[in-house]
């Protein structure tokens, strides 16, 4: 926990454009938590690499605008910005054509990125950028910090690999899955459970990490802290797209978790918070704390 000081966080993976049609909006998961982070208060920052290119400079542009630091993005000469593919079905989730290689499938540690790690509470990072073992090492080199690591599990076929999974989840003190992925998991390391709140516990008793998070869509999310299980069955709104939600909803939770909150009111507070931006359009929507206690209490 974070006593008397602002929470510093570092994200670890891809800054890329959503591309819905003709629209393009900058997401990546890990980008889209820590600026969830920041919208609620923590000093956050970002590692990446962005490519020499139009589309660079424009997420140079718009990170700089949203009151992030960029000497933490790195460039390629050789690789282009990363660009996503989103399309929406008919309840508006979202499925994702992920171009490989780009830019932050390349990322090159420097000196300013290895310090902003050394000097954060927690480091955030997911799965998808370990797609390429060029990133892959540079991660592995962060995560021997002391900083609070948070594993976004995030599985995009065919960009993983179970044993790369293991040594990800091995490394964390937090592990966030949805449904689908702790199921897909949990077999693949021949669980013998059904539920997920078996789960849950089953992957907690081969790793090290002492929190466990699991989100359900509409149907809210679990969360396993400190050996308790808390649960919130979700809030109702009428969806715009999913794109980003669950990266909100982790960047809310990790935010108040590690600053003090009740597990229970974290959890409900995240929530609501993911449900706001499936609420919303694109994966960064500006959401006011009073929208967040409204839906917690309309409910």
């Amino acid at each position: 926990m974070i006593n008397n000081n602002k929470l510093k966080a570092v994200a670890f993976g891809e800054v890329l454009w959503d591309i819905f049609g003709n629209e393009k909006k900058i997401g990546g998961a890990p980008l889209n938590v820590v600026l969830r982070m920041k919208a609620l208060g923590a000093d956050v920052n970002m590692i990446s690499c962005v490519g020499e290119d139009l589309d660079g400079e424009e997420i140079i542009s718009e990170i700089k605008r949203l009151g992030l630091d960029t000497e933490t993005i790195l460039k390629s000469d050789d690789f282009p910005t990363g660009l996503v593919n989103v399309t929406l079905d008919e309840t508006k989730s979202a499925t994702y054509e992920i171009l490989y290689p780009s830019a932050w499938d390349k990322i090159i540690l420097n000196e300013t990125a290895r310090e902003s790690v050394q000097n954060a509470d927690v480091l955030i990072y997911g799965s998808l950028v370990c797609r390429d073992e060029v990133s892959r090492q540079a991660l592995e080199e962060l995560l021997h910090t002391n900083a609070y690591k948070v594993f976004d599990v995030n599985l995009r076929k065919p960009h993983y690999t179970y044993e790369i999974l293991q040594q990800l989840m091995q490394s964390a003190d937090f592990i966030k899955f949805n449904d689908e992925e702790i199921t897909e998991i949990s077999q693949a390391f021949d669980s013998p459970f059904t539920t997920i709140e078996e789960n849950m516990n089953f992957i907690c008793s081969f790793t090290n990490a002492k929190a466990i998070c699991v989100t359900k869509g509409k149907y809210g999310a679990l969360l396993l802290w400190d050996k308790h299980l808390y649960s919130n069955t979700g809030y109702t709104v009428t969806v715009e797209d999913t794109v980003g939600a669950g990266d909100s909803f982790l960047g809310a939770l990790v935010t108040s978790l590690l600053t003090g909150e009740e597990p229970q009111q974290a959890l409900n507070f995240a929530c609501a918070t993911g449900a706001l931006v499936a609420g919303s359009a694109g994966a960064n929507p500006t959401i006011e704390l009073e929208e967040i206690d409204a839906l917690i209490n309309r409910n």
